[in-house]
């Protein structure tokens, strides 16, 4: 049978190779706690169930859903952007909504990249992007983010000839490092000089444990060549609703709502009117954020008394810590499963910028967060 060269030539997803090797542990009798893959296990607010629920008894009868989204759900999302950022957008033109943002940031290539152009995605970094990217055909090149200016990109150090999309994921999957308004501004200053389009994956814009809340791209006042992702995956503990939003240029909104239709990623509607419950309300979301800084304050001081050393931001639901004497990170990371029975992830599956590093996603409840440091500190 023949396959899709790009598939066929992949390699495979970073994050089976610790799936097996947790799975190989668990069948040892280790009894193991899973802080590598980043999936919210935090129990979503009720209120939320409760509107999916009164969404489907008043839709008995099921239509397709249209591309473009619910009115009440982009006008939801408009609201939020306007409390939480400043940011006006007209839930018309500038919104649409889209099933979490994982399939919105891989499919994203294929709107605005052809055959041969150049994409540039941050490393280390979320994979999705890059692979979505190779999918379509593209150049994919990598740019590195220097722990010594804070996990930021060096934008004046790249050749944007031929490039046709820049990724920027802030706060950072790995290294939970901040933007600036600045790195934003002169991102999409060289969008528009160069006629490429700056897309900025922003997920883990509501999670932060210090300091001012994280800044987005949707706070531009020039949003021209720019489109932002997010998603209540995180935010709202909805990881399985799988509902998320693209916003910005409305030119960029107008390919998407050309798109979606053919691949058939509309959210369901009733997903629609619990997302727009869920956009809403704060007063979980700062629950959700509470919760997440427990965890980290359970975990942090074990791990570092271990030997890990800080290196990443203070945003996101991630500790993106150094391991300890130039040891090899994926090595370090299979030590840590067989001696403690701690999943964490190796920073090199996010690219060779993670060389050196792991990454702790703090998604285990805060009883597992304690038991895990109480084994640290056992054999520190």
């Amino acid at each position: 049978m023949r396959l899709n060269p790009v598939l066929a030539g992949m390699t495979s997803y970073p994050f089976l190779r610790l799936t097996e090797a947790k799975r190989a542990a668990s069948a040892r009798g280790v009894d193991v706690i899973d802080f590598g893959i980043g999936e919210p296990r935090e129990v979503t607010p009720s209120f939320i169930p409760r509107a999916l629920a009164r969404a489907l008894e008043d839709e008995p009868i099921s239509t397709y859903p249209g591309a473009e989204g619910l009115p009440e759900l982009r006008e939801a999302i408009a609201a939020w952007a306007q409390r939480r950022f400043g940011a006006a957008l007209d839930p018309d033109t500038e919104v649409i909504p889209t099933q979490g943002s994982k399939e919105a940031i891989f499919h994203l290539a294929q709107v605005v990249a052809g055959r041969g152009d150049r994409v540039i995605v941050t490393t280390p970094g979320y994979p999705v992007a890059a692979r979505g990217a190779v999918f379509a055909g593209a150049q994919l090149v990598q740019l590195p983010l220097d722990a010594a200016r804070g996990w930021q990109p060096d934008l004046d150090a790249v050749d944007w000839d031929g490039v046709a999309l820049l990724w920027l994921n802030h706060p950072n999957n790995p290294t939970g490092a901040t933007a600036s308004p600045e790195l934003y501004a002169r991102a999409a200053a060289l969008a528009r000089e160069h006629d490429f389009v700056l897309a900025s994956d922003e997920a883990y814009s509501e999670l932060w444990f210090v300091g001012e809340p994280p800044v987005s791209a949707l706070q531009l006042a020039d949003r021209t060549n720019v489109v932002v992702f997010n998603t209540l995956s995180k935010r709202s503990s909805m990881p399985g609703y799988r509902s998320g939003f693209a916003a910005g240029d409305p030119a960029i909104v107008a390919a998407l709502k050309r798109y979606r239709p053919n691949v058939g990623v509309a959210p369901q509607t009733f997903i629609q009117r619990a997302a727009a419950a869920a956009w809403a309300d704060e007063e979980h979301v700062t629950e959700v954020r509470e919760r997440y800084r427990a965890k980290r304050d359970a975990l942090l001081p074990a791990l570092l008394e271990a030997g890990l050393r800080r290196s990443g931001g203070d945003a996101s639901f991630f500790l993106w810590l150094r391991v300890p004497g130039g040891e090899d990170a994926e090595g370090y990371a299979l030590g840590l499963l067989d001696q403690h029975g701690i999943v964490i992830a190796p920073g090199p599956y996010f690219g060779p910028g993670g060389e050196g590093h792991v990454r702790i996603a703090l998604v285990p409840t805060p009883e597992d967060c304690r038991r895990a440091a109480e084994r640290l500190a056992s054999t520190a």
